[in-house]
């Protein structure tokens, strides 16, 4: 009966941190794409992103994939360890959701409205990196290849991220991406809102797991 029991709370603590990882894509996907519909500048990766399409053509989704994937060879190369499953779904899903959302959201053409996009797609792509790290099912691919130079190196993980950001920011310049007044808003703000979103989703997770362990001990 024990036994059972365990197995049990092992399906729910498993379902629901992959599901939150899931639903925390899906919403940082959705600010991502309203950076970019927002059309007064991206984050240096998606600078980088839309560099590509509008250079090699593929969509940027597509690119957001291909750039994951060859960030993940770089990290299990330095690291000689294979990422964690949720480092592939990252790659995967976000590229597929990017895509998705730039579809079928419609891109304004009023200075008012960009601005709220913009401004509404920091808030929820902040939101949404804190819901898909509370679980914690693996970092995604430019988080892995972060962490893999920090330990390789003597650079500190903020030192290391800067220079990653830096460097594929003037790439993404070079090839055409949108650099603007968005560019530097999101570097200045998105770490805060990720740290506050990061600290209240971890508490949530925290105590939904609990509850939902002792509801199935109740029952």
């Amino acid at each position: 009966m024990r036994g059972l029991q365990t197995e049990k709370q092992t399906d729910f603590r498993l379902l629901f941190r992959w599901g939150i990882f899931i639903i925390g894509l899906i919403i940082m996907s959705l600010g991502i794409s309203l950076t970019i519909l927002a059309g007064l500048g991206s984050a240096p990766w998606d600078v980088l992103h839309i560099g590509l399409t509008e250079q090699l053509g593929l969509t940027v989704g597509t690119w957001t994939i291909i750039m994951g994937f060859l960030l993940l060879v770089a990290a299990t190369i330095l690291t000689k360890e294979k990422p964690k499953l949720g480092a592939y779904l990252n790659m995967l899903l976000v590229g597929l959701f990017v895509d998705f959302f730039l579809f079928v959201l419609p891109q304004p053409d009023v200075l008012l409205v960009q601005a709220l996009m913009l401004t509404a797609g920091i808030l929820v792509m902040g939101f949404g990196i804190g819901v898909y790290i509370s679980p914690q099912c693996g970092a995604g691919p430019r988080d892995s290849l972060m962490l893999a130079v920090a330990e390789r190196t003597r650079f500190t993980v903020a030192q290391v991220r800067v220079t990653m950001e830096v460097i594929v920011l003037f790439f993404g310049w070079l090839l055409g991406g949108p650099v603007f007044i968005g560019t530097i808003l999101f570097s200045l703000t998105i770490g805060h809102v990720t740290g506050v979103s990061l600290t209240w989703c971890r508490t949530w997770v925290d105590r939904r797991m609990e509850r939902g362990i002792k509801i199935e001990n109740i029952n």
